[in-house]
């Protein structure tokens, strides 16, 4: 099967706020495909018509070939769903955990106690079996979290921003997970508002906002959609940072950024470096770094969208979320 997740045309609307209106997009067998967009651009709803847990109002939607509506039976027998936040109990055991879930799942006791050993033992939780989860550390939660959507041994996973407020060396454990289910065959979607997640671990990448996809294609695709390169300037002085900004912007354009302690301009003419090497020389700016790099996913995505990715709401709510929890409060 060439896809094994498919929209086409897929709208939802909840109240007076349209989620997705009439998006299109594909993720091959065998890969991994980034869905990107602002907070409340459409990614969750997308990823909850995917496994059924909503219908769309228009369009349809694909898991393996199955209809997510006319087929959902089939369709749940066949993926995993990770969330942005872990969904285990924490007062059961790591075991007791996915115990549950195989039972839960028609798995004979033996069997789901052998699988559940299995995948303790593939995320590094062996030894945290027998202990409550609430004794776990974020990391460890977000492990068994997805250990636990693998319990049926799905072979379609959504990721909805699994790593939400991970430490980096959490994050790139389960990077290395994922890239390992990936390279056994199984399909992912992966919602996240980490865009070097998504460089890092995505085929291909759709970016959605205001329910419209507004761009498609290879991380490096999109890198060169907007310009490709990126000059970087860092003054010596940090009290010449604002001047210095004002110099490279007046040059390089309305997109020129301050980034800590550096300035970041795309490149569009290649005369812009020595052009503002010779503007903050004759300003009598030091220049203390200056490189010349490729785009990053932030840049295109700022690009796109007008303004950086943000971080998912320490709640877990956005305007998408909430018009979500407003449309089932009302049945």
């Amino acid at each position: 099967m060439k896809y094994a997740i498919q929209a086409e045309g897929l709208a939802k609307r909840f109240n007076e706020t349209e989620a997705l209106a009439g998006v299109d997009l594909a993720a091959r067998t065998g890969t991994v495909l980034g869905l990107l967009g602002p907070n409340g651009a459409g990614k969750t709803t997308a990823v909850r018509i995917f496994a059924t847990l909503l219908q769309p109002d228009g369009g349809r939607a694909l898991v393996a070939g199955h209809d997510v509506v006319r087929e959902a039976g089939v369709v749940r027998s066949l993926v995993g769903l990770t969330g942005q936040y872990a969904a285990v109990d924490e007062n059961l055991t790591g075991t007791e955990n996915l115990l549950l879930i195989g039972r839960l799942l028609g798995l004979p006791r033996g069997a789901a106690k052998g699988r559940a050993a299995e995948l303790l033992g593939r995320f590094g939780l062996s030894d945290a079996a027998g202990r409550a989860v609430k004794t776990y550390s974020g990391g460890m939660r977000r492990r068994l979290d997805l250990a636990a959507s693998l319990v049926g041994r799905p072979s379609i996973l959504f990721l909805d921003e699994p790593t939400t407020g991970l430490d980096p060396q959490s994050r790139g454990e389960l990077w290395d997970m994922l890239r390992a289910l990936v390279a056994d065959g199984a399909t992912a979607l992966l919602t996240t508002q980490y865009l070097n997640e998504a460089d890092v671990l995505a085929d291909e990448i759709v970016v959605i906002d205001k329910g419209r996809v507004i761009a498609e294609g290879t991380p490096d695709a999109l890198k060169s959609q907007i310009g490709g390169q990126v000059l970087e300037v860092r003054p010596v002085l940090a009290q010449d940072l604002a001047r210095a900004h004002a110099l490279v912007a007046r040059e390089a354009g309305p997109h020129t950024q301050i980034e800590g302690q550096s300035i970041t301009a795309p490149v569009k003419d290649p005369q812009l470096m020595p052009s503002v090497v010779r503007t903050l020389d004759r300003e009598g700016i030091a220049v203390g770094e200056l490189t010349l790099r490729r785009s990053s996913l932030d840049e295109v995505f700022l690009a796109l969208t007008g303004h950086r990715a943000e971080p998912a709401q320490p709640d877990g709510t956005d305007a998408e979320e909430s018009e979500f929890e407003k449309a089932v409060s009302s049945l």
